[in-house]
């Protein structure tokens, strides 16, 4: 079955440019130019990404991811005219999977969002990672804390998995930004140190007394913990 994609900007041109250029990759487009009809593709669609202008009317594109974050973690690629790196360490703090500035080359989209989708693939495995209270379901793509199931983006998911593949080894930001091909990395942001708080919290991990992820202060991170396959 091929790819869904919701497109979801004002921009009327570049949504015919984009479902036409999208659809000879065999990627079928459901496009929008307004938010809440946005959320409402959302909720009676499968969908298996996003790409979300951050310029849109009444509400905004952070605001809309916020608000998608609530109910999915279905992958977002944010598009903006601005290409300020605060708006992109702003669009990953909210969930945002990648971000590209506006103008750019649609094969280079296409590009982000066949990374992305490859990135899935890999993880379909049939076993679980057994880490303390911590169980990933690489099959179904779960991950239950303490017997309760908890929602991660994909980036989320796979810093997670690249930590369990690297126990107890610490790991810079280089490595991890090299493991997260495809995404607009500013090597001069914070977009690392983001993922990871974020990544924290859903985990309930204290920094100053961590369970999973450890600083190494001038260095990386270290997850800590024993793996029950």
């Amino acid at each position: 079955m091929n790819k869904q994609i919701l497109l979801i900007d004002d921009d009327r041109k570049l949504i015919q440019l984009l479902s036409e250029y999208l659809s000879g990759f065999n990627y079928r487009v459901i496009s929008t130019t307004h938010p809440k009809e946005g959320l409402n593709q959302l909720r009676s669609n499968q969908i298996d990404l996003i790409i979300l202008d951050v310029m849109l009317p009444d509400i905004n594109g952070f605001e809309l991811c916020k608000m998608i974050r609530e109910i999915s973690t279905v992958p977002i690629i944010m598009l903006t005219a601005r290409g300020d790196v605060t708006d992109r360490i702003v669009g990953i703090e909210l969930g945002a999977d990648d971000y590209l500035p506006k103008p750019f080359e649609p094969r280079e989209l296409v590009a982000r969002i066949q990374s992305i989708f490859r990135r899935e693939n890999h993880y379909i495995l049939t076993k679980k990672i057994q880490i303390k209270s911590l169980t990933i379901d690489t099959n179904r793509h779960l991950v239950i804390l303490n017997n309760n199931p908890i929602d991660l983006t994909t980036m989320e998911y796979e810093v997670l998995l690249f930590f369990t593949k690297n126990l107890n080894r610490v790991l810079n930001r280089d490595q991890i930004v090299d493991h997260l091909k495809g995404i607009d990395w500013d090597p001069y942001n914070r977009s690392v140190d983001i993922l990871i708080s974020r990544l924290r919290q859903k985990l309930n991990d204290d920094p100053k007394n961590p369970k999973y992820i450890k600083t190494i202060w001038g260095v990386g991170y270290l997850f800590i913990g024993d793996t029950l396959d």
